[in-house]
Parts: C-alpha cells; sequence; structure tokens
C-alpha cells in the first residue's frame, strides 16, 4: 500500500518505480517557451485582451461618436493613438523572444531541456553558464522557471503579456503600459462627458445626422455611423457605469505599475534586482528586537569613573562579589559580576591591581573577607619571591600574597 505525505506538496516529485537500490529522484524534462503565444496560454493574458477589446469597441462604438463635432476629432485622434499604439507595442511585448542570444541561436526549443541536478549544481547559473540552457549567458541573464529558459537582462516574468521581460523587449512593455493609462484615462473622461451632458443638455449629444428619424429624446443610437442600433437610456447609462468602473479597477493596476517602473528607472535597477535586495534587508520589526550592542572597554570605564586603589575583587571568598570605591563619587559598595571585574582589569592595561594598605572600605555580612592591606598578583605569570606562598583559590588562580601581612578576619553575620 503506498502511503501519500499530504503535508510536504512543494517536495514531492516523481520517483522510478523499480525496485533499485539507487532510487533517484527526478522530475521529467520541459520544454521551452518561445514567446507569450506559446501555449498554454495565461488566464490573464486573455483577461487583458478582454478589457481591450471591450473599451474598445464601447468607446469607438458607443461614446465617442456621440461627442459633438469639434471635441469628437479630437477625441478619435487622441484615444484613436492611444489604443492603436498600445496594440503595436503590447504585440510586439508578447511576440518578441527575450531569451539571451546564446540561446536564441541554438533555436532548438523542440527538444526538451534537460533535468536539472541539484547534486552536482547549487546553482542553474553557475560561473555565467546555465547548466539548463548548456550556453555561457551574460553577466544580467537569469533562467526563468516559467519559460524555460535564460532571459537577456532579466527584470520578470509577466502573467498578463504570458511573457518574460527582458532587455529585448521591455521598452515595449512599458510604452504599451504607458499609452493603456492614457487612453484609460481619455475614456474615463469622455463617458463622465456623455453621463452628464445626458441629464443637462441631451440635444448636445444628438448633433449626428441619424437623430433626425428617431423619436422622442429617450432613444439613443449606438455604433455610428456604420450601423446604428437603437437602445434606450436606461442601457446607456448602465453602460457608462459598468465602463467606468471597470476602466478605474484597470487604471488602479497599470498606474501602480507603471509608477513602480518609472521608480526603477530612477534607480536605475530592475524588478529583479529590487525583489533581490528587498528580501535581504532586515525587517524594521526586526532591527527593533534586536538588543543594543554592549558598551565597549572604553565607555565602561568612562561610565565608571577613574579607579583608585583600593578595589577588592574578593574571588577567592566570593567568585561573585566585588568592592570598589571610585574616585569622584566616594565610597561605594556593591556586588558586580565576574565579567565587569575582568572589563575593569581591562581598561586600566593590566592583569594585576595593586591594593593599598588602608581598610576595605566596606564588609558585606555572612560573607568572610580578606583583611588588607595585601598585594595581589592575577597575572599568574610572575614567580614568587621569597617568603610568599602560594595560595591557589578555587578557579584555579595563583594569588601572592606577603607573608608578614597576612591575616583574615571572620565577620559573625
Amino acid at each position: 500500500m503506498t502511503n501519500l505525505n499530504c503535508f510536504g506538496r512543494h517536495r514531492r516529485q516523481t520517483a522510478p518505480q523499480s525496485a533499485d537500490s539507487r532510487n533517484e529522484l527526478f522530475s521529467p524534462p520541459l520544454h521551452s517557451r518561445i514567446n507569450g503565444w506559446s501555449l498554454p496560454l495565461h488566464g490573464f493574458q486573455l483577461v487583458a485582451w478582454l478589457v481591450y477589446s471591450f473599451m474598445a469597441v464601447v468607446g469607438f462604438g458607443v461614446y465617442l461618436p456621440l461627442l459633438p463635432a469639434p471635441w469628437s476629432f479630437a477625441a478619435y485622434a487622441l484615444i484613436g493613438a492611444a489604443f492603436a499604439l498600445h496594440l503595436v507595442t503590447h504585440v510586439a511585448a508578447v511576440t518578441i523572444d527575450p531569451a539571451d542570444l546564446s540561446v536564441r541561436r541554438r533555436k532548438d526549443y523542440s527538444s526538451p531541456m534537460p533535468v536539472f541536478d541539484n547534486t552536482k549544481h547549487q546553482h542553474v547559473i553557475h560561473n555565467l553558464h546555465c547548466t539548463l540552457c548548456e550556453v555561457d549567458v551574460g553577466p544580467k541573464a537569469k533562467h526563468c522557471s516559467t519559460c524555460n529558459k535564460c532571459i537577456a537582462d532579466f527584470d520578470h516574468h509577466c502573467k498578463w503579456l504570458n511573457n518574460c521581460v527582458g532587455g529585448r523587449n521591455y521598452w515595449f512593455f512599458f510604452i504599451s503600459i504607458s499609452s493603456a493609462v492614457i487612453g484609460m484615462i481619455l475614456l474615463v473622461l469622455v463617458v463622465l462627458f456623455v453621463f452628464i451632458e445626458h441629464y443637462v443638455n441631451p440635444s448636445v449629444l444628438r448633433t449626428a445626422p441619424q437623430f433626425q428619424t428617431v423619436k422622442g429624446n429617450g432613444t439613443w443610437l449606438v455604433f455610428l455611423p456604420a450601423a446604428p442600433l437603437e437602445t434606450d437610456s436606461v442601457g446607456l447609462l448602465a453602460l457608462a457605469f459598468i465602463t467606468v468602473l471597470l476602466a478605474l479597477a484597470a487604471l488602479l493596476l497599470l498606474c501602480h505599475l507603471l509608477c513602480f517602473h518609472i521608480y526603477l528607472l530612477s534607480q536605475g535597477i530592475s524588478t529583479y534586482e529590487y525583489i533581490v535586495r528587498k528580501r535581504q534587508s532586515p525587517n524594521p520589526k526586526e532591527k527593533a528586537q534586536v538588543p543594543p550592542a554592549l558598551p565597549s572597554n572604553a565607555a565602561t570605564a568612562q561610565s565608571l569613573g577613574p579607579l583608585e586603589s583600593p578595589v577588592n575583587c574578593d574571588a577567592p571568598l566570593s567568585s561573585r562579589s566585588c568592592t570598589f570605591k571610585l574616585e569622584d563619587r566616594g565610597q561605594t559598595s556593591g556586588r558586580l559580576a565576574e565579567p565587569i571585574c575582568a572589563e575593569l582589569e581591562e581598561v586600566n592595561g593590566e592583569r594585576h591591581l595593586d591594593f593599598g594598605s588602608g581598610p576595605p572600605t566596606q564588609m558585606i555580612p555572612g560573607e568572610p573577607v580578606m583583611s588588607l592591606p595585601v598585594h595581589w598578583n592575577l597575572g599568574g605569570k610572575d614567580k614568587p619571591r621569597e617568603g610568599r606562598p602560594i595560595i591557589q583559590d578555587p578557579l584555579g588562580s595563583s594569588i601572592m600574597v606577603h607573608q608578614q601581612h597576612l591575616g583574615f578576619k571572620e565577620q559573625m553575620p
């Protein structure tokens, strides 16, 4: 019985059915796409062509013929130029093969591509050589997994074009977006003008010769002047409402895309480079969670002020306490961790601390303290002088003490 793992869909691959000891996973080879007309077509591509066709039919067949004579010629010229430019550039961006020159020279899209073996190569393109296309590519070329080929000056894969956008068709893509935005804005203005004049002054919209045979102001003609068809005011206004909503939705997407690519052009980067930088940059929330850096030894010394002997780090007696006194703040006693004592030693630039002959500043109740004066040597490198016994503390550091001044006092709690 076969066991299915429903929790790792992205890792599922096809395995050979033969019961071989070397059960290697493999994926079937794929053919490369030539351009945006290669099957299968994407759903967004069909939506883009349907929206363009709807706007062209409604604009040039219904609302532009209703404009008065001085404005109709200007509207036909401007909107017609925008729609024609978008059609030409859109078709060019879909038709052009954006593959790298070395890939296009092979012109072998009929044979399947070799399978990528991640056990031999960590990346598809290594040292400007694509292991799938088996050709040398340019420095900005990227291998598109959807088109299954290396794209010269790769920007992104556009689902609306069903084709990759690279160096060969980028400007066709950019001009098609710009012309679509201009055409949509002009068409929305025309539809709003017809909608308003329908209530304010309908006679302005009924200047065509065909309206002379129409009885009543509630009847309107569409698809003038070639094939006039009669409709009522409700149908004309409902169609205008649908056209404006659809145009505004398209403008929202197109303007966002156009502004984004204008920003990329101003920065001199591609969409792919922008995404890579975005992923590499840390999240602002993660920045706020990063703890502040610990102060350096110099900063610690400045915050604590210059030290004056006596300083008592009674490591042999209590490994977690340290009694010290500041020069400019009077006598102070506190319990500091051992790393702070080590930092104080490094700030003084010495590995040993010489203590004065005065008594300790304060004794902590319940803990035995060493009676000063003593001479501590924390370096552990100097040889002991004569008459100075070596006392080994629990931490393994040697402490040299004057024999004639050695003494311990214990204070009872």
